[in-house]
């Protein structure tokens, strides 16, 4: 089952009154009637539609909800995460930092902040000169500063400035 099946089998109120009901305890037909103020014919359809899709499951004292298929249908649907560096210690770090692409904000530990200079820094070929508004224009996609960026990563040697031209160092 994949979100969208699972978000349609619950879209029905019926059975979501009916999943609720035995979530919160009631175990036969009769007390899900009961607390959900469906008829018998409703809730037997819509138990036999979640006990088919396995969200409901015969226990020893009557219906049981399978709550687990929530967090096997999120684990299903979520895409494969790739590290940011191969080295697990660096690629804690930069997960601490970095979000969809995104520098969220500027590391204040100096060990952790050259580890995200150095990963920004792979966003400049080496061998290339760069002038001072393309390397702005690349500092933009990682915000929050570009101007700090630009200065920290010639203060920690990543880039060299030469008459407002930058290259990327080794």
């Amino acid at each position: 089952m994949n979100a969208d099946q699972l978000c349609g089998l619950l879209a029905e109120p019926s059975r979501l009154r009916v999943y609720c009901a035995v979530v919160l305890g009631a175990g036969t037909p009769e007390e899900i009637a009961g607390v959900t103020g469906l008829g018998l014919p409703v809730v037997a359809k819509a138990v036999q539609r979640l006990s088919k899709s396995d969200l409901l499951v015969a226990g020893e004292s009557g219906l049981v909800a399978e709550e687990g298929v929530f967090k096997d249908v999120v684990r299903e649907g979520r895409p494969e995460r790739v590290p940011l560096d191969e080295d697990p210690a660096r690629d804690a770090v930069l997960r601490s930092f970095i979000r969809d692409g995104q520098l969220t904000v500027l590391p204040t530990v100096p060990a952790k902040f050259r580890i995200v200079l150095e990963h920004l820094a792979g966003s400049f070929d080496l061998g290339t000169e760069y002038p001072e508004a393309t390397v702005n224009a690349i500092l933009n996609s990682w915000p929050p500063d570009h101007a700090t960026l630009r200065r920290q990563l010639v203060d920690y040697g990543f880039l060299t400035r030469d008459n407002s031209l930058y290259r990327r160092t080794a």
